[in-house]
């Protein structure tokens, strides 16, 4: 391969919409991926949370050949064989009752925010119900519904105006919540782990308050578990860790190890606001993306994988404490089971640089964040790999000046933050 050819074919057509290294990966596998020049680099982003069962793993790769030379596309219009299946063992690991299968993590979002209406307008009497909450810092997608309820500046300004009626609480604000919280509303959007946000958790007071709200009001709770489902934390959902269930939850990323697949998971009162012809997607829950799921799931069971997340999310926070202690700009760390974040005083751009020139893929969340989001199949050996490689990077990078936050923490106080974000993980 001519990778000089591929990068400048790619400058010349492609849109400017991602900032990329000058390099072409070519091949995975397990937790590895390559490049043209046959290099090899440890991947802690997972493709941003997708590859769960990391690259080329045997049972998706041997579903995919088998499926693609029976059938790989059957119109919505007829039922295939998959479909049922995968929607059975969703509603199984989430406690929810009904499935709805989209392409991509934006257009679950998007149904979910249409289903809440259409619930919302059943209602015969009363004001009308159509406003919608979110929370600061959250990003729910690109697309216009999933934008509107995305709160950063930097996603929504260019493309204002957006959908109105929306109003965004304060991560972990109880009070702010009630305040915001009234007859009009129809939905209220959470993520249980922010992911692009910086890994930031919800918190349990605030969950149980906005269930207890979300009740009386008779308005959608949807929980967004496109980053932080399917088991990166150790259980089937983030959310399982607290006592109620949501009303809606999205899913997407890990579901067909790569594949575009999504879905909507939802209670039945809610789902049966949806009749023939009211929503529909052409590609959504295909025959090949939904066997590939099924397999998946059936894989992350076998292998015991959710063990294996709480195991190696283990060993990975204790190696993060003793970073901690030794770089004393880290500021704090976040997250649980295989969705960490580690917060500097300065940005975190040039870390990601130096990881990436020695071997190591991570990424930049909110700017001052590493996030990661490693393979569910990782192993002791490769996180000790890993912190290894952090620690060189840490101790390599020059540090910026900061500029907008305030002097970083005693390491102690960072590392007490960390353990009791990250250090409670309950079997699913």
């Amino acid at each position: 391969m001519n990778a000089a050819a591929v990068l400048r074919t790619a400058d010349r057509f492609l849109m400017n919409t991602y900032r990329r290294p000058p390099l072409v990966f070519t091949r995975g596998r397990g937790c590895y991926v390559y490049d043209h020049r046959g290099r090899r680099y440890l991947d802690f982003l997972g493709g941003i949370a997708v590859n769960a069962l990391g690259h080329a793993h045997p049972a998706v790769v041997n579903v995919l050949r088998q499926q693609a030379a029976r059938a790989i596309h059957l119109s919505n219009l007829y039922h295939n064989e998959f479909q049922g299946p995968l929607a059975e063992k969703l509603a199984a690991c989430s406690g929810m009752d009904r499935v709805f299968f989209t392409n991509s993590g934006s257009e679950a979002v998007e149904t979910a925010l249409k289903l809440a209406r259409a619930y919302a307008k059943q209602k015969p009497n009363g004001a009308p119900r159509t406003r919608l909450l979110a929370l600061e810092n959250a990003f729910h997608g690109r697309t216009f519904g999933a934008l509107t309820v995305t709160a950063t500046a930097k996603y929504r300004d260019p493309f204002a105006p957006l959908l109105p009626e929306v109003a965004f609480v304060r991560l972990n604000d109880v009070a702010d919540l009630e305040a915001k919280f009234d007859t009009r509303v129809c939905a209220l959007i959470l993520e249980p782990i922010q992911g692009e946000g910086g890994i930031h958790p919800i918190s349990e007071a605030f969950y149980s308050r906005a269930r207890q709200l979300c009740t009386a009001h008779d308005a959608a709770m949807i929980v967004d578990e496109i980053q932080c489902g399917l088991g990166r934390t150790g259980r089937w959902f983030a959310y399982q860790k607290f006592p109620e269930r949501p009303d809606l939850v999205t899913v997407a990323k890990p579901l067909a190890a790569g594949l575009p697949l999504g879905a909507v998971l939802a209670r039945e009162k809610f789902a049966a606001a949806f009749a023939p012809g009211l929503h529909g997607s052409t590609f959504g829950g295909g025959p090949l993306s939904c066997a590939v799921a099924l397999a998946v799931l059936r894989t992350i069971q076998r292998e015991r994988l959710l063990e294996n997340v709480r195991a190696r999310g283990a060993e990975l926070l204790a190696g993060l404490y003793e970073l901690a202690r030794r770089f004393h700009f880290i500021r704090e760390i976040r997250g649980e089971g295989l969705m960490l974040g580690i917060e500097l005083e300065t940005d975190a751009a040039p870390y990601v640089e130096q990881a990436l020139a020695r071997g190591l893929l991570l990424n930049a969340a909110h700017e001052r964040v590493l996030r990661l989001l490693p393979p569910y199949i990782l192993t002791a050996g490769q996180v000790r790999t890993f912190l290894s490689c952090l620690a060189d990077v840490l101790a390599s990078t020059p540090r910026a000046k900061s500029s907008r936050h305030a002097p970083s923490p005693t390491p102690t106080r960072a590392i007490a933050r960390a353990a009791r974000v990250g250090g409670h993980q309950e079997t699913p």
